[in-house]
């Protein structure tokens, strides 16, 4: 969780001990209509979650309330530009970096208690410790989340931060995808229904044109070979007049390098580590097909209706895909079920550094240009 034991260890202190005290003081305080919703998980889930915030805001039952959101930095470009009409103040933060920055941690603490909330709402089923240590220090009336499993918590701590909340869902084990359990969650604090049907991005793409290829996936392991990218690549340049967008972060790079010089480079775009969040959501909004290891791009891929074809592994299968084929406008995804799955990525094979885990390495070149060609045809 932290390299630095002895800051970790302040940080715990507080976020264990002051909701106490905190919850002490709130006792003398009347709370006002505000409420505060906490999600600071990734890209991927903040897309998945995202548009739950306007059904909050326009609900019956809070829509006299100011509504603020603690989120994750590295959506937060998304955030401003699609989401903020329905938050009145939000609060941005890398959540793993507070675990090593006591002073950090307690000043957000205290600006948050300071605020007086009335509700406080923690729709990640996953729980983590600075997520409940933050719910914790507003000290609010109602502090609602999941019960939660030991994923990305440890149990010691678990034991003592579920009592900083007033109410705790319990999850039906048919629940399981991703986006499911948010409709779930805001369901039970809403007492009503709600009519999603997928996560939706509304972006200015007018036309769909050109491919975009995510070749990475963040974790070497957890990404397709460049080799067989390459090979699905060539046989888009042969087969169709599609220009071919490559696009990710700085960590795929090199795998981008080695795939633009293979190729044409009239027909081969190279943006990877070259867009900010908001010009890849228009770019994936804007295209006739994404083509992705299990990333943020194939969740954006589905919210702006984009075709979309994702080379999935085992580690959080049907948690984040494939998407219900009740959902609109699911990826297609290519696997090969093994007994393995659902591992958390925890994997039990041994394999060399640069190769893939094996659930995701024994997906054939065959297998996703199958799928590919299924949206190709028409081209």
């Amino acid at each position: 969780m932290a390299e630095n034991r002895n800051l970790f260890r302040i940080t715990r202190f507080f976020l264990l001990k002051l909701p106490r005290l905190f919850k002490f003081f709130a006792k003398f305080r009347k709370s006002q209509k505000r409420l505060l919703i906490i999600k600071t998980d990734a890209i991927g889930d903040y897309v998945l979650f995202r548009n739950f915030i306007e059904i909050v805001n326009r609900s019956e039952q809070y829509r006299e309330y100011k509504v603020d959101l603690v989120g994750n930095l590295v959506w937060k470009d998304l955030a401003l530009s699609y989401d903020a009409t329905f938050v009145d103040s939000f609060f941005f933060i890398r959540p793993d970096d507070l675990y090593e920055s006591p002073l950090k941690t307690l000043k957000l603490g205290w600006r948050l208690f300071k605020n007086n909330y009335e509700v406080v709402l923690q729709p990640t089923f996953a729980r983590t410790f600075i997520g409940d240590g933050l719910a914790g220090f507003t000290a609010a009336k109602h502090v609602i989340g999941f019960e939660s499993d030991t994923e990305r918590i440890a149990p010691k701590y678990k034991t003592k931060t579920d009592r900083f909340y007033t109410q705790k869902l319990s999850l039906p084990p048919s629940i399981y995808f991703e986006f499911e359990r948010s409709r779930y969650f805001f369901e039970c604090v809403l007492k009503q229904t709600i009519e999603l049907n997928g996560p939706h991005i509304l972006t200015g793409a007018k036309t769909k044109t050109g491919i975009v290829i995510f070749p990475g996936a963040g974790v070497l392991k957890r990404s397709w070979e460049a080799d067989k990218f390459l090979s699905v690549i060539s046989k888009l340049v042969e087969q169709t007049g599609q220009t071919i967008y490559l696009a990710g972060g700085p960590s795929e790079a090199s795998m981008g390098a080695y795939i633009e010089e293979k190729l044409p480079s009239n027909r081969i775009t190279n943006l990877i580590n070259k867009t900010s969040l908001l010009q890849l959501v228009e770019l994936i909004g804007a295209a006739f097909l994404v083509i992705s290891n299990e990333t943020s791009a194939i969740h954006i891929a589905a919210a702006t209706h984009t075709n979309c074809v994702c080379i999935l592994g085992g580690g959080h299968f049907d948690r984040f895909a494939p998407y219900p084929v009740q959902m609109a406008n699911r990826p297609i995804c290519v696997y090969e079920k093994m007994d393995c799955y659902y591992c958390n990525w925890n994997c039990k094979f041994k394999t060399e550094a640069h190769e893939p885990y094996p659930c995701i390495g024994n997906i054939t070149v065959d297998a996703v240009w199958q799928a590919v060609q299924s949206f190709i045809v028409a081209v």
